[in-house]
């Protein structure tokens, strides 16, 4: 571990691309300022920890807290979803014919 020395207002470059700025120190905190390209993510420890144990859970348990959709109250939907034997939505075919004032549903 690179261990630096900052004022406030005093800065170190990481890769040429990202910034860390001393702002100010407030009794035992200090506030930094962090520039980095948007593609960068910056996470404060707590919530990079907790990212990485979420995808984790995901990962080992993908499917049971997905939550089921309940039956929509919207006619045309009902006709163009179904649900298999095993609970997950499927999406019924439909056809779509021509008539003189446009495209209609079939």
């Amino acid at each position: 571990m690179l261990i630096l020395s900052r004022k406030p207002g005093e800065s170190i470059v990481i890769d040429g691309r990202i910034t860390v700025k001393i702002i100010r120190l407030e009794g035992d905190m200090v506030k930094l300022g962090i520039e980095a390209p948007r593609e960068v993510p910056v996470h404060r420890q707590e919530v990079y920890d907790e990212i990485q144990a979420n995808n984790r859970e995901a990962l080992t348990d993908p499917l049971s807290k997905v939550p089921k959709l309940p039956p929509s109250s919207n006619p045309m939907s009902n006709q163009r979803l179904g649900t298999s034997e095993s609970g997950h939505l499927q999406m019924k075919s439909a056809s779509i014919g021509h008539s003189k004032n446009g495209l209609n549903g079939k």
